[in-house]
């Protein structure tokens, strides 16, 4: 069964010049760079792309350079998750109106005690019933501090606006879980690029991954090795990949992504305040990690 969102994605890092504004023409340059990889589509205003850090016309500005600069048979997901529903409603007609092929909607996270099952179910079927596109989940745990349960997306996964979801977790079981609760046209994406092997094995359809963008093809293969049942080649494959799958992702995070990207000649910049760029220690780690994996 082909599900409308399978495949590996990388979240585009939001590049900004020395004044902290948007450096648009390094942001086309970029995105140019990644067509002319094996990537199935892009992520724009990920958490890589430091979302929750760009005011909304920087955002709009963001997704119709992004929609410029790719074809139409890639696909573009948008984030779009806010903390009011209506807020999130509104940011996803916005992007829509703009050319996203599918948002991606974070949950909601400032109140935690109060963001149960039932309040995620709610939220989500209003953004989905309103969306002008499909609505993937996002269940981004190490940054809200809040967990989708795999009840709530049993209960969504039925939504016929609601295609599929991407979870950061890293929990294999948890994944496990959403794959074997959710319809058979229900995409499940691992957003954790330490532990892809382990999800794709366990059925995930793909992956939202940070590291995909420096090493896409490594991440494709991966995907590809998994599908065909040669998984002593895709655990090789994993173990090349994680320590600098672990500088981009939770080791540095946005700043160490920034970072490698710099070294490998896309347009990074600086990240927005209060992050703060890596140490000239961390990036020479990553220098090294990428000299490792051929990248520079």
């Amino acid at each position: 069964m082909t599900k409308r969102f399978a495949g590996i994605f990388t979240p585009i890092a939001t590049p900004f010049r020395p004044d902290d504004t948007l450096d648009e023409a390094g942001l086309r340059a970029n995105i140019a760079r990644w067509m002319q990889t094996s990537l199935t589509g892009l992520v724009v205003l990920g958490s890589n792309g430091e979302a929750p850090q760009l005011d909304d016309d920087e955002s709009d500005r963001i997704i119709a350079i992004a929609r410029e600069a790719m074809p139409r048979n890639r696909p573009m997901i948008v984030g779009t998750g806010r903390e009011s529903t209506r807020a999130t409603i509104a940011a996803s007609k916005r992007a829509a109106a703009a050319g996203a092929d599918a948002v991606l909607v974070r949950t909601p996270s400032f109140f935690k005690p109060q963001m149960t099952t039932d309040v995620f179910v709610q939220h989500y079927t209003a953004v989905a019933d309103a969306s002008p596109v499909p609505v993937l989940l996002y269940n981004v745990t190490p940054y809200t501090g809040v967990n989708l349960s795999p009840e709530a997306v049993e209960r969504l996964g039925v939504h016929p606006n609601i295609p599929g979801m991407k979870d950061s977790g890293g929990d294999i079981g948890r994944l496990a879980e959403y794959i074997a609760r959710t319809p058979d046209d229900f995409a499940v994406l691992s957003g954790s690029a330490t532990t892809l092997v382990h999800a794709l094995a366990a059925g995930c359809d793909g992956a939202v991954l940070a590291v995909a963008a420096i090493m896409p093809e490594a991440c494709v293969e991966m995907r590809a090795l998994v599908s065909a049942g040669r998984l002593a080649e895709a655990h090789a494959l994993q173990r090349w990949i994680m320590p600098l799958a672990r500088s981009v992702g939770g080791g540095y995070g946005v700043p160490g992504l920034k970072a490698a990207l710099e070294l490998m000649g896309f347009a990074g910049g600086r990240p927005r305040p209060p992050l703060r760029p890596v140490s000239s220690e961390a990036a020479e780690i990553i220098r090294g990690q990428l000299v490792a994996c051929g990248a520079v």
